[in-house]
């Protein structure tokens, strides 16, 4: 298990989602790159739980909207 935190780089409004900078959540992923192709979902549910917000639907799964850190 490792532990990150997620970060959104950028003021980003898309599909009538708004992300502002500095909204983070922590994700506990059972793989070690949370940002390969089928473990996203864990990023995505993180958001979904605090913030209740879709980061699939803003088009914002990727690296160049996001800030992915290891913490643990």
């Amino acid at each position: 298990m490792s532990l990150y935190r997620v970060r959104v780089r950028r003021r980003k409004c898309c599909n009538g989602v708004n992300l502002e900078p500095g909204m983070e959540a922590q994700v506990i992923t059972p793989v070690n790159r949370p940002v390969q192709a089928d473990n996203w979902k864990y990023v995505e549910e993180a958001f979904m739980r605090i913030f209740g917000l879709s980061l699939r639907k803003a088009n914002a799964l990727n690296m160049s909207d996001l800030e992915i850190t290891k913490l643990g």
